[in-house]
């Protein structure tokens, strides 16, 4: 019990500082340096060369992939399920700017993923944001490539 209410302490912490529109280091680094933020200051530094390593990773050829997160805010079969797809990702682009988007066919259902996230409380944290205007958006297991996280 202790360890779910300091999770989701940390949820909850973390949300407030983080917007949804940044998802990458740089802006999530100035978010959390905003002295503004209820007098409290962080500063955020890197482990040696990690953003250079994402970046070399990303421009190889190899295909280098982990388990990571996506938040689902649409999955359909249906007659019109195309059109559902094209609309939830059009809702999604228009009030939420900046966060990846992914429509994908795969027989026999459309889907559209949304995030990059590297841990499961990072997808939380997304969904919680966006629960709003995708009311039935749920947090799926997906394999990412390093080339997601470059911006």
């Amino acid at each position: 019990m202790r360890r779910l209410s300091i999770s989701l302490f940390a949820v909850l912490l973390f949300g407030s500082l983080c917007p949804l529109a940044a998802q990458t280091t740089e802006a999530f680094r100035r978010k959390l340096a905003d002295p503004s933020a209820e007098g409290a200051r962080v500063v955020v530094t890197e482990a040696g060369e990690a953003a250079d390593a994402v970046a070399r990773g990303a421009r190889s050829g190899s295909r280098l992939r982990f388990r990571g997160y996506r938040v689902c805010i649409f999955f359909d079969n249906g007659q019109d399920a195309r059109a559902g797809a094209v609309a939830a990702r059009t809702l999604f682009l228009e009030n939420y700017p900046g966060v990846k988007v992914y429509m994908v066919y795969e027989n026999p259902y459309f889907k559209v993923t949304v995030g990059d996230c590297l841990t499961a409380e990072e997808a939380i944290i997304l969904k919680g944001r966006i629960s709003g205007t995708f009311p039935k958006a749920f947090i799926k297991s997906e394999e990412l490539s390093a080339a997601d996280l470059v911006p």
